[in-house]
């Protein structure tokens, strides 16, 4: 007999477990299966959603399906990952969207297919999803405008109303990241002083973060404070700092609260940081993807409390 190979095995025994119902081998009712679909899996932030989304699973009497693509920019992948679900046809999904206009055609179908979707710290573009006559049950997530507001209100106050301060964005045109940035922008505009000589993309990412950062302070060596509307670029920002002499410089705030950026702020490398709570945002997704199922309507919005770092 032909032996099939281990991986595709694998590959198969996972796939035969995210229908629409788990099968009992002891004949009780299946289980309904709720998918968490988060933007990437190699961040600390989408494995805090993650474990809080397991524990809540497991209190619920769900079973719990989570994908991702590999990189956070990788929108099209999501939205093949979203497609595959649909087709499987989960009970419910539960989704971190990596685009918030992308992602509107696969809510469409979610919809027509019966199955509620769940979004989760990123909201659907919303004149976009009205105009294609979609809609979502809910949306759990932090006040990122607040968040961003918190952050400048703290450097406003952290450099005396005035400095050069240079801004490290995440995705363009991404909700999550617009919404820092312009509480953030917002907050500066009772201070003159304090100036935004650059702002640039760096993609949520690390080594983006230092990449760019190098390049805004060889091109504006007076900068003396910076904004990262995320930790993974924060800290990747005070790599560069440190590998150009600057270290103790330049006041470094970012977003997240990570555990590394948490220790970055009690070592005085980064100045403070904005606290989500991404376990809450995935256990309160799969919290309301049960009560969904037992015939619950949820609110519009829920929202998970934020606070700042210091």
């Amino acid at each position: 007999m032909k032996k099939i190979p281990p991986l595709l095995l694998i590959s198969a025994l996972m796939l035969s477990g995210c229908g629409r119902k788990t099968e009992s081998t002891s004949g009780a009712p299946a289980r309904p299966v709720v998918a968490l679909v988060v933007k990437t899996l190699n961040h600390p932030f989408f494995i805090d959603m993650q474990r809080g989304a397991e524990e809540a699973a497991k209190a619920a009497g769900v079973d719990l399906v989570v994908q991702a693509a590999e990189r956070e920019i990788d929108v099209e992948r999501q939205m093949q990952i979203i497609e595959n679900l649909i087709q499987r046809k989960v009970n419910v999904l539960v989704v971190a969207p990596s685009g918030s206009r992308e992602i509107v055609p696969v809510v469409v179908k979610a919809n027509r297919a019966g199955i509620p979707v769940i979004v989760v710290d990123t909201r659907v573009d919303a004149p976009a999803l009205k105009a294609a006559g979609g809609h979502t049950a809910t949306f759990i997530g932090s006040d990122n405008y607040e968040g961003g507001k918190l952050a400048g209100e703290f450097m406003v106050q952290k450099m005396g109303g005035k400095a050069r301060i240079a801004v490290l964005e995440g995705i363009p045109g991404h909700e999550t990241g617009d919404a820092r940035l312009n509480g953030f922008r917002d907050a500066l505009k009772s201070a003159p002083g304090m100036v935004i000589v650059a702002s640039q993309p760096a993609n949520w990412e690390r080594d983006q973060g230092y990449n760019v950062f190098q390049n805004i302070m060889q091109a504006h060596p007076d900068v003396n404070a910076m904004f990262a509307a995320s930790d993974l670029m924060a800290l990747g920002a005070i790599e560069a700092i440190a590998a150009g002499g600057k270290a103790g410089k330049i006041t470094v705030v970012g977003f997240d609260a990570l555990d590394e950026a948490r220790a970055a702020v009690q070592q005085g490398t980064m100045a403070g940081t904005v606290a989500q709570d991404p376990a809450q945002m995935g256990r309160v997704g799969v919290e309301w993807a049960a009560r969904i199922l037992k015939g619950e309507t949820a609110p519009a919005d829920i929202a998970v409390p934020i606070q700042f770092v210091k």
